[in-house]
């Protein structure tokens, strides 16, 4: 890979030789957000009219997919273009060790995002622009924050990946880096309100802002008089908590967009929405399910659709047509190339293609995307790894070896295992795999030699989960 100051230096090059403004980059992440959250993409008990707005006024993405079914290694693959599984963040930061008496031995993830690898922020800073992470960060404590990563401003982001920890988790008092909330104060609402005193105290500047929720993230919580609207409303067909916190997530949509506008930047201004992963179906070991991720199946901490189909919406004026559905499968490493291109700089030796053809209406080449999860999930996955290309997706678990096929176009609930009925194309779609994670250097569970077999594993299934309510 190229050295980093040496990127630097030609992307400052470059900037130096332009002369037009470029476009401002703002890319609200959500945390949990399952893409059947949301009114866009067929929710019919959540109001998202915000979000939804930035659908009707861009391109929607009906098979985007995070690199993995937890935050931290998603998070990372956005910002680098590259798989995580080339630097070792492979589970949420720090991650679980494995059992001692479980079948495998899983690897150890890293805890940082190493420095070593070029952000995007790092590249759009050498080309002039003004680079602030506002909320989240979780891919590194002191010596590996927004600021060693590329980021002139880090306001809220730490190694956690939770809210702080309080009485009351999204409202105050806490105290997060240049963030400090008084009794009673919305995190939620603090972190967009300094998203949007930044854009405002930038509109004269090239700016990337990094939004980053923590919402809607576990522990559940959200303004009482929402939980009571929802609590009468929802007939035992939604969680009520869950479904206020979608609601202000989507308020905070609302007034980024408010203020971008206001400020006279949308004709010029990238917006993407995206989540790190899918949809929260249950934590651990309780029966309480979170979300609904129908009809995919399963949710975060597992392979299957639910927990790695993501929304992905892509708002850019005079590029993008209003209205635009994209089918094509795409992943979280495309977003870096994407910006890039788009900003003029360039993107180094990414796993991520650009997207702007997609976004102008054209198309891009077919190509497998990869998945390695070689982890036990706090959601009762099991460590794996997955291959989709065009409709056809296999995955492969350790913990009790098999593969699975699946034809996505005909079933995307992935209730039909085609393993033996497809024999050549599971053997192509292996073919694939084994290739890449070779290439990657992926590191594989090992086989325990003190597996105990009497012990319970990490927790209830899928299939032992209570199935939450049909939309």
């Amino acid at each position: 890979m190229l050295r980093r100051d040496f990127l630097c230096s030609l992307a400052v090059g470059l900037a130096a030789a332009g002369q037009t403004r470029k476009h401002n980059i703002v890319l609200i992440l959500a945390d949990d957000l399952g893409q059947r959250d949301l009114g866009c993409y067929g929710n019919r008990y959540f109001a998202t009219p915000n979000i939804d707005r930035l659908a009707a006024e861009g391109a929607r993405f009906t098979d985007a997919y995070a690199a993995s079914p937890v935050c931290s290694p998603t998070r990372a693959g956005i910002l680098t273009g590259r798989h995580p599984v080339r630097y070792g963040v492979t589970d949420w930061i720090p991650g679980r060790p494995s059992h001692e008496k479980g079948p495998i031995r899983t690897p150890r993830t890293k805890t940082e995002l190493p420095l070593e690898e070029v952000t995007l922020a790092e590249r759009l800073k050498g080309a002039g622009y003004r680079c602030a992470a506002v909320g989240k960060w979780h891919l590194g404590g002191e010596g590996f924050s927004p600021l060693e990563q590329g980021f002139d401003l880090n306001i809220g982001g730490t190694s956690s990946g939770s809210p702080p920890r309080s009485d009351t988790p999204y409202f105050g008092p806490y105290r997060l880096p240049n963030l400090e909330g008084g009794p009673g104060e919305f995190l939620t609402e603090h972190l967009t309100r300094e998203a949007c005193r930044y854009i405002r105290e930038n509109s004269a500047n090239a700016f990337f802002l990094y939004l980053s929720h923590f919402t809607v993230h576990i522990p559940l919580n959200a303004r009482p008089e929402d939980i009571a609207r929802h609590r009468e409303k929802s007939a035992g067909r939604y969680h009520p908590v869950y479904a206020a916190m979608v609601e202000s997530l989507d308020e905070s949509v609302g007034q980024v967009l408010k203020v971008i506008e206001e400020a006279g930047l949308k004709d010029r201004t990238l917006v993407i929405f995206y989540s790190d992963n899918g949809g929260l179906r249950y934590e651990g070991t309780s029966k309480e399910w979170v979300t609904d991720n129908a009809p995919f199946r399963a949710g975060k901490g597992h392979l299957y659709e639910g927990g790695i189909r993501v929304p992905l919406l892509v708002r850019l004026p005079g590029v993008v047509r209003p209205g635009t559905v994209v089918s094509t499968p795409v992943t979280s490493v495309d977003l870096l190339p994407t910006i890039c291109e788009l900003a003029g700089v360039p993107a180094g030796e990414v796993d991520g293609v650009s997207l702007m053809p997609l976004l102008r209406g054209s198309r891009i080449r077919e190509r497998p995307l990869f998945w390695h999860y070689p982890h036990y999930s706090n959601q009762g996955g099991e460590p794996g790894s997955a291959v989709r290309l065009g409709p056809w997706k296999l995955i492969r678990f350790y913990d009790r070896p098999r593969q699975e096929l699946y034809h996505l176009g005909k079933d995307p609930s992935e209730t039909t295992n085609l393993i033996e009925r497809e024999a050549a194309v599971a053997r192509r779609l292996a073919a694939l795999l084994d290739k890449w994670l070779k290439e990657t250097h992926a590191i594989l569970p090992e086989r325990n030699p003190g597996y105990d077999p009497s012990w319970p594993g990490w927790g209830l299934t899928g299939a032992e989960k209570p199935t939450p309510p049909t939309r």
